[in-house]
């Protein structure tokens, strides 16, 4: 199954990173590829269920997932429930970095659920959900910096 990490330092400490991170509700109004995300489900403050709408490579790719949150390690967990792709899971996390920043990182392992062209597909689709990743962590980065910034007016 192709595995896809990206990591961007951020100046914002992990206080201020976390909450974006985690704000995936808010993900469509900065990302371009990110059509739609809405609550299905929150059981508690760390289990959630969202729906996603997500723009690659000119696909709409659909599914719903499961999210467990840890709040102190700054890292969700998500698994794909049903959808689009036959498996994708992986999570996001928030880390110390020197000087004050910290680290926001994406991990997928994913699976195009077309067997017979897997060999062809896989290796252009972790590309393309590379470049999406990255483009994501730059539009929450941002956030952070808009964030604050009104933080310190």
């Amino acid at each position: 199954m192709p595995h896809v990490e990206v990591e961007l330092p951020v100046t914002a400490p992990p206080e201020t990173a976390w909450p974006v991170v985690l704000d995936v509700l808010g993900y469509p109004a900065c990302m371009e590829s990110v059509d739609s995300v809405e609550l299905v489900e929150q059981a508690d403050d760390t289990h959630r269920t969202t729906a996603w709408s997500v723009r690659l490579e000119g696909s709409v790719l659909r599914w719903v997932e499961t999210e467990v949150i840890d709040h102190a390690a700054r890292r969700f967990d998500f698994e794909q429930l049903t959808g689009d792709l036959g498996a994708f899971a992986g999570h996001w996390a928030v880390t110390p970095a020197p000087g004050g920043g910290s680290t926001v990182a994406l991990h997928v392992d994913f699976d195009l659920g077309i067997p017979l062209l897997a060999d062809m597909l896989n290796p252009v689709a972790a590309d393309a959900l590379r470049d999406s990743a990255a483009q994501m962590l730059g539009a929450l980065e941002q956030r952070m910096l808009a964030g604050a910034e009104g933080a310190a007016r």
